[in-house]
């Protein structure tokens, strides 16, 4: 089985950071100090290497170490990947334009490099403290959850998602406006239809591979979760329909609802609607019932279970998994019980917390290092 880590990660002026190197193997990572030290930042730091804008969703100057004023200096994130002893370098920073603006740079190998280089580079999957209550939350939060877990099997899903959103949002300003102007409208309905279809039907395929990563394991620790989408694209896929027709079909709709869309203000059908929605199965009780302790587990089976998928998936390999505040909500059994499945995993694990005894069940089995201040020493 293919092994993924970091061997070498370095941060430029990064948060609270102004200088950090750390050298690291393969074995998990764990970073522990008070709160305010900067552990999140370091788990952040490694998101901003993925497609996206981080576990934050901050903009480039938001990350500039001196809190993204005015005069924000450039900032830079690297890291030496290292699979199955072949290494690859990636790196994202921040440039002054001469217009004087902070832009976001992001290299591979020396070169300018795409959200596909990057999925290639280091796959990831991570999971903060604010996803704890994800299945009781807005269904927003959980499609943006799911479709992260969707970009990271198939990089060309946020080309599509951003292409359905260009698309709706210049329909929706023409139905704003009361431009009726059928060719227009149709041509942006074909392509919200098309990117539409794309992004319902990736969804779909990720779901069934995180269901039978689910299924296949037994029971333990982290309670099994039955998972569904509520969507209509995703819906009419689940039911077996083929992709033309599914695109033909949300046309139509789009064509038809364009002035309940006017005077709503905003598209009322389509994958941006979508939801997630997830069962514990071994007491058939919804998710957004349960316990805070049983959301949190339902959550980090799932992280693992994705994971499990990804590794098994040929199209794709193993994944970093970067857990901010593992501990929480988790008793020394389920806490053991999560560092055995990260070492079984044949990508590197990051975890933070605020004491190094949170970690003591790894031994020597993980790699520690102490967080103060935004300087790091090992422990």
């Amino acid at each position: 089985m293919h092994k993924l880590s970091v061997a070498r990660l370095t941060l430029t002026d990064f948060r609270n950071h102004a200088a950090l190197d750390m050298k690291l193997d393969a074995r998990p990572v764990c970073l522990f100090g008070p709160n305010g030290a900067g552990k999140t930042n370091i788990i952040e730091a490694l998101t901003v290497l993925a497609p996206g804008r981080g576990l934050r969703g901050a903009t480039p100057l938001e990350l500039a170490r001196d809190g993204g004023g005015d005069r924000a200096q450039p900032w830079a994130v690297s890291a030496r990947i290292a699979l199955d002893g072949e290494e690859t370098v990636i790196g994202a920073g921040a440039e002054r334009a001469p217009d004087g603006a902070i832009k976001r740079v992001v290299r591979r190998d020396g070169r300018a490099a795409t959200a596909s280089d990057l999925a290639g580079a280091a796959r990831m999957t991570w999971l903060t403290p604010t996803m704890d209550r994800l299945w009781s939350g807005p269904a927003g939060d959980r499609r943006r959850f799911f479709d992260r877990l969707t970009l990271s099997r198939a990089s060309e899903h946020g080309t599509a998602a951003a292409a359905y959103e260009r698309a709706m949002r210049e329909r929706q300003r023409l139905l704003t406006e009361r431009i009726f102007d059928d060719p227009w409208l149709a041509g942006l309905e074909r392509e919200m239809s098309a990117h539409g279809a794309a992004i319902a039907a990736a969804r779909v395929e990720t779901l069934h591979r995180l269901q039978d990563s689910i299924d296949a394991r037994p029971d333990g620790a982290f309670p099994k979760a039955a998972l569904a989408l509520e969507g209509l694209l995703e819906q009419r896929f689940e039911r077996g329909a083929k992709s033309a027709d599914v695109e033909e079909d949300f046309a139509n709709l789009l064509r038809q609802t364009r002035g309940r869309d006017a005077g709503a203000g905003r598209a009322l059908d389509g994958p941006h609607r979508s939801d997630l929605k997830a069962t514990h199965a071994a007491k058939n009780i919804a998710a957004d019932q349960c316990s805070t302790g049983e959301q949190k587990a339902l959550l980090l089976g799932l992280a693992l279970a994705q994971a499990r998928a990804l590794a098994a998936d040929p199209g794709a390999g193993p994944a970093l998994i970067l857990i901010d505040e593992a501990a929480a909500h988790l008793d020394a059994v389920r806490r053991a019980a999560l560092f055995d499945e990260l070492l079984a995993n044949p990508g590197q694990s990051w975890l933070t917390g605020t004491d190094a005894s949170l970690f003591e069940a790894f031994g020597q089995r993980a790699q520690l290092f102490e967080v103060r201040d935004g300087r790091l020493q090992g422990a």
